[in-house]
């Protein structure tokens, strides 16, 4: 065989579960997870359908493997810190993760065959608001909060056309230019002397808010 020589034979060899994965997620971050089919997949990873099905039984499978690792992506609230800046800098690793796969935020808490990493990152931030002080009824509260904040601003930044620079400034600069004078005063204001200014970026926005959603969490451990 020369080195030119790429037959699906060859690439059947060397597939295995990681690599299916991978190529699933990757193929997600390119099309969108509804339009991930079993035969796009095949052909991403330059071999048959049948193929991969000996290293995965079905889709639902591959979307398990897939969101536990996307799960496995973000990091765990570091036990070395207190319970509120180990819980920030999970959130912020979160936000950043999704940002990369927005298809999985409405897969990561629908699966029902959860996988080891997805547990393990359940209970790692389950133990470190518990380390914390906070109840029970507490931890199920700040868990909540917390990630629908989280989703809720991936969601959201995932559907924006731009989130800062020059695009943005564009973008924001054709909403406002066709608005008859006096019309809609406190959108006009906003975006002239707020979003269509330097260094404007709506992604840092989620700081501001997870911090104030941690420090009303705060407030509420005795």
């Amino acid at each position: 065989m020369t080195p030119a020589d790429t037959s699906v034979g060859s690439t059947k060899q060397r597939l295995t579960r990681d690599r299916v994965l991978d190529g699933a997620i990757s193929l997600a971050d390119r099309i969108g997870v509804d339009s991930l089919t079993i035969r796009r997949l095949a052909d991403a990873l330059e071999t048959r359908p049948m193929t991969i099905y000996h290293h995965l039984p079905n889709k639902e499978a591959i979307l398990d493997g897939m969101v536990d690792r996307v799960f496995a992506e973000i990091d765990r609230p570091p036990a070395d810190l207190d319970w509120k800046p180990a819980m920030r800098h999970r959130c912020m690793s979160a936000r950043e993760v999704l940002s990369r796969h927005p298809w999985a935020v409405p897969l990561m808490e629908s699966r029902s065959n959860a996988l080891p990493e997805t547990l393990g990152h359940h209970d790692a931030v389950l133990g470190c608001l518990r380390r914390g002080g906070l109840s029970l009824d507490m931890t199920g509260h700040a868990y909540a909060l917390l990630d629908s904040y989280v989703y809720g601003f991936a969601l959201q930044e995932a559907s924006l056309p731009a989130t800062g620079g020059a695009e943005m400034a564009d973008l924001a600069h054709a909403l406002i230019t066709p608005l008859p004078d006096g019309a809609y005063p406190h959108l006009a204001e906003f975006t002239a002397r707020h979003v269509m200014q330097p260094g404007y970026d709506f992604r840092a926005e989620f700081e501001f808010g997870l911090d104030l959603v941690l420090d009303a969490l705060e407030a509420r451990v005795p």
